[in-house]
């Protein structure tokens, strides 16, 4: 779906003010701190302060992931004459959100070759030569954002995952880049857009091997607007955090062994075949999901290789029959997960189920009991601005798993139809908790400068207590077998649900199966 401007805004917005927020405070105060990475001393002036004109530095690595220990190439073009690269680890340290962990020598500024676009796909690439090499030994775990700063003054982010070696007894954050890449416009092109506005002409397949774009990403995806305040919220709550993105998610079926539970952030919605599996196979051994935006698991795409490595062409045409493999092998065709003629609704794995863009709502508190809420907020109660841009909710016309319990239901209009937008929560078999938030805002209350909130103060602390108690509980293993869900779509009228439904767990069959 189009991205609302209203969010991009909101983004600009947020951004304006991580630069005040670091200076006095460094991070939101609810959870307490945890010594190992709070009381380092952050970096302030992080942050861009400016982009310059547009290319005056651009830059992307080879990876967008590596274990501790192993480099990453950099690629980096730029009108100025000499350029320098430092290293931050994104965290709540004192001071800043983030922490300098290396800083390269002065380097050569060079402008490298003007993109090109593959046909038929109109696939952007920038066929750049390596600038330099980056070693990862002793960087831990984590988000990085990789700052270029040219003496012609401009600065760009370009992003790294240091991803955990196990995630064994962790909760585990996926960094959502196969998004980011998909509405990222370098180029001129996107899975969205083309440089002529037309919408047949975008691609159909995107790389990774270009740049962020500058405009409303600094670089750096869509990390600081939507990821940024959820990993400054986990880590000071000093709760055993790994770090991977769905790339790795999609390449790896050992990355969740073990793990305790697997976050989701503020927009996850690109999903490939393997992506699906491996989040599934982990829920039904007991490992807990937390899906924390509005949109995910909607688009359905396939990973490829390109000169660079495995899995850095993402492929999605948004249809079943323009894809070329659809007579070949058409479970792999890449229409949205929903659609004919193989239909595999996100429902069965988030519990909720996208509706609509763009909205702006409460949250309207619909089950204090849940364990979740009981003692932080009151049935009726609404927590301002912070559903949006895009929501799901419990559509019993999908397969859904039950028992499930709606925690949030909150009217909304969207695109003039009245509905509501719902936090849900259920349980499986193995002992895993799912809990989904319907809503790409859950994220940013975290935040006490969280501009879709106007700041509201008790929208901060209740979200806050709420995702605090989530990853304590998801952190002891699964969750469903201290806290199973109790099935409420009855008593709130949800159309077709009847009281103590049948347990199911409606198959996943992302794999046709």
């Amino acid at each position: 779906m189009t991205m609302a401007a209203r969010w991009r805004r909101g983004a600009a917005a947020l951004l304006a003010t991580l630069a005040a927020v670091a200076a006095c405070t460094g991070a939101p105060t609810p959870p307490p701190p945890a010594p190992a990475v709070t009381d380092l001393p952050g970096t302030p002036g992080w942050l861009i302060s400016d982009p310059g004109p547009q290319h005056a530095i651009d830059g992307f690595a080879d990876r967008t992931s590596v274990l501790p220990g192993q480099d990453v190439r950099l690629f980096v073009s730029t009108t100025a004459v000499s350029y320098t690269v430092t290293a931050y680890r994104m965290g709540p340290y004192r001071g800043a959100d983030a922490r300098q962990v290396w800083i390269s020598p002065q380097q050569p500024g060079r402008r490298q070759a003007a993109p090109v676009v593959q046909e038929p796909t109109n696939t952007v690439v920038a066929p750049w030569q390596p600038s330099l090499t980056v070693q990862t030994n002793g960087w831990q775990p984590g988000t990085y954002l990789f700052r270029l700063d040219g003496d012609n003054g401009a600065q760009q982010f370009v992003p790294l995952t240091v991803r955990t070696p196990s995630n064994a007894g962790k909760i585990v954050l996926i960094n959502a880049v196969t998004t980011w890449q998909a509405y990222n416009k370098w180029g001129g092109y996107s899975l969205y857009e083309s440089p002529s506005g037309g919408k047949a002409q975008r691609s159909r397949a995107v790389s990774f091997d270009r740049p962020y774009q500058a405009a409303d990403m600094q670089g750096a995806g869509d990390f600081l607007y939507f990821e940024l305040p959820l990993v400054r919220f986990a880590e000071q709550a000093g709760l055993p955090m790994g770090y991977a993105t769905d790339v790795d998610l999609h390449a790896d079926p050992q990355l969740l062994d073990g793990a305790r539970a697997v976050v989701t952030l503020g927009h996850d919605e690109y999903w490939s075949t393997a992506m699906r599996q491996h989040t599934t196979a982990a829920r039904d051994r007991g490992v807990n999901l937390a899906f924390l935006g509005g949109n995910e698991i909607y688009r359905h795409i396939r990973m490829e290789p390109t000169a660079l490595g495995p899995d850095r062409l993402q492929v999605g045409y948004k249809s079943f029959t323009e894809d070329p493999i659809h007579t070949s092998n058409p479970l792999e065709a890449t229409p949205e997960w929903r659609s004919p003629p193989h239909p595999r609704p996100e429902s069965v794995l988030l519990g909720n189920y996208y509706q609509c863009n763009p909205v702006r709502g409460d949250l309207v508190v619909a089950n204090d009991a849940n364990w979740l809420l009981n003692g932080i907020v009151r049935n009726g109660q609404r927590l301002p601005g912070l559903v949006g841009n895009e929501y799901s909710k419990v559509d019993l016309s999908v397969p859904t798993p039950r028992p499930i319990e709606v925690l949030f239901r909150s009217p909304v209009t969207c695109q003039g139809r009245s509905d509501f937008a719902d936090v849900s929560y259920y349980t499986t078999p193995s002992g895993a908790a799912v809990f989904s938030t319907g809503t790409q805002y859950w994220i940013c209350a975290l935040d006490p400068t969280c501009p879709e909130s106007g700041g509201d103060p008790t929208a901060h602390q209740a979200i806050s207590a709420i995702t605090l108690r989530l990853f304590q509980a998801f952190a002891d293993g699964p969750a469903g077998r201290a806290h199973p869900a109790v099935d409420n779509l009855a008593a709130l009228d949800i159309p077709g649900a009847t009281p103590n439904p049948v347990p199911t767990l409606p198959p996943d069959n992302s794999g046709g199966s």
